[in-house]
């Protein structure tokens, strides 16, 4: 009792490392961007976040990567 209601599905740090294909240092940088989502919950493992509100950060402030044959010399 007393605990919050889950709104929708939930990542953790793994997760979200793989969501935009960074490793765990600039995980922790992209964390500690103002405009990140605070976690949904912590718990003792860590934190939690709702995959709703990460996904929105990534398609708001990270900058879109090259497709794949434009990265490429010729």
């Amino acid at each position: 009792m007393g605990e919050p209601e889950v709104p929708g599905p939930l990542v953790g740090p793994g997760e979200i490392m793989d969501m935009p294909g960074v490793g765990r240092s600039r995980f922790r940088q992209i964390i500690m961007q103002p405009h990140f989502p605070h976690p949904f919950q912590t718990l003792q493992a860590g934190s939690i976040w709702l995959r709703s509100d990460v996904e929105a950060y990534i398609r708001d402030h990270r900058r879109p990567q090259p497709p794949a044959d434009e990265d490429t010399p010729g």
